[in-house]
């Protein structure tokens, strides 16, 4: 286990010890979501990065000694993390860039890079005898904890928008979870939930609230490096709702730097839809994280629409710490990017993952990417999990009468 120095308040700069404090800062609020700070004098006697190669996990437990979690613990048994790094040539040239790698994390047992959180808020209520774990969410963090729970019986409560897309609801209740549909915001949900779970005992895994949601998301930058022999991309962008991922991609480069595995930390470059685009609004005119209000949250990009994005404070210093920027898009071009990244690529993703790539466009029309840079797309979750999007994006296919005259007749060849 990697020996957590502090738990520190990214807004006061307060510091706690580990077990003083669960959830978020108690004198800045929900603002003040605690980060974990390691030994890191100490991790660079003890590890070294070419170790790993010795490392047969094929998993974000690779990671292990970077992670609050003792060696020797029982963890969930799904396969969560090592996802494909893919070198994709055409969509480099269709978006007029030097390299474009895509990072898919689709492809985690729940179809979403949730599943990194999850399974390291199990293994550590698994630590601690915790045998109900609760979460609000627009679908995917809510799936995920769903699924890794049902991996070792756990009791697991949702509060999920009533709104959220059927595939990602039927998946909740497949996995056995007991699902409460909130008939209103995402926001509200994750009060109601946060209430529940301090009334209740419950352990919460309410995204930004419980500080060990971004030490399972950094699995995702520790995997970058490796995949591309610590040699990281120029810049990587990332569809930010609650601005959760963000922070953990940054901690995970950050924790290599400190380390001194990696020489740098990538430009970070966050992307909302146009219609729930706080952090966007706040980059833009230079306001504290503390200082946001609450804005409109409407975007069929149900993934990354969040009023008041819980992990401000840490994703605004993603961007601007790296010299990164955020950037908005609209609805219309993230639907049409579904189609037109899967055609480039092979891999199809939700409205969040593809609204990465319709921010990639802008931003190089923009000037925000130079074609020299090097860019990888976090994609975040798998295209089925809102296939009613996807049906959208695309029209019919040819329907033929069962001969060969009708269909070289659709095909064109007659």
């Amino acid at each position: 286990m990697a020996t957590i120095k502090e738990l520190r308040c990214p807004v006061c700069g307060r510091s706690y010890s580990a077990g003083e404090v669960e959830y978020t800062c108690p004198v800045c609020g929900d603002v003040g979501t605690l980060e974990v700070i390691y030994d890191y004098e100490a991790l660079r006697t003890q590890l070294d990065r070419d170790g790993l190669r010795s490392n047969n996990e094929h998993s974000m437990w690779r990671y292990k000694a970077l992670l609050p979690i003792e060696s020797g613990a029982k963890v969930p048994p799904l396969r969560v993390g090592m996802t494909p790094l893919y070198d994709t040539t055409r969509a480099a040239y269709a978006l007029g860039l030097r390299q474009v790698w895509l990072k898919d994390d689709g492809q985690n047992p729940t179809g979403s890079l949730k599943d990194r959180a999850s399974a390291m808020v199990v293994a550590r209520a698994m630590e601690q005898d915790i045998t109900t774990v609760s979460t609000a969410s627009t679908g995917n963090a809510a799936a995920a904890l769903s699924g890794i729970g049902a991996s070792v019986d756990m009791n697991i409560i949702i509060f999920v928008p009533a709104s959220a897309p059927e595939a990602k609801i039927a998946q909740l209740l497949v996995y056995g979870a007991t699902v409460l549909l909130i008939e209103d915001t995402y926001d509200v949900a994750f009060d109601l939930c946060a209430q529940m779970c301090l009334s209740e005992g419950w352990y919460c895994r309410n995204t930004g609230m419980n500080p060990y949601t971004v030490e399972g998301k950094k699995t995702v930058a520790f995997e970058i490096a490796e995949q591309l022999n610590w040699n990281v991309p120029d810049v990587v962008m990332v569809g930010v709702g609650d601005g959760n991922i963000i922070a953990g991609v940054y901690k995970g480069f950050y924790d290599l730097f400190q380390l001194g595995w990696i020489e740098r930390i990538p430009r970070l470059i966050g992307v909302q839809a146009q219609g729930s685009s706080a952090l966007v609004h706040a980059w833009e005119n230079n306001i504290k994280p503390e200082d946001m209000k609450p804005m409109p949250a409407e975007t069929i990009a149900d993934s990354i629409s969040a009023g008041v994005p819980r992990d401000r404070a840490k994703a605004l210093r993603a961007v601007r710490e790296t010299q990164g920027a955020m950037i908005a898009v609209p609805d219309d071009e993230i639907i049409a990017a579904i189609p037109e990244l899967a055609r480039l690529t092979g891999v199809f993703g939700e409205p969040s993952c593809t609204a990465v790539y319709a921010g990639a466009k802008r931003a190089v029309q923009s000037g925000l990417l130079d074609k020299n840079e090097s860019v990888l797309l976090l994609m975040t979750g798998n295209g089925l999990k809102d296939i009613r999007r996807a049906q959208q994006s695309v029209a019919h296919g040819l329907r033929v009468q069962p001969n060969l005259q009708s269909i070289r007749q659709a095909l064109g060849i007659g």
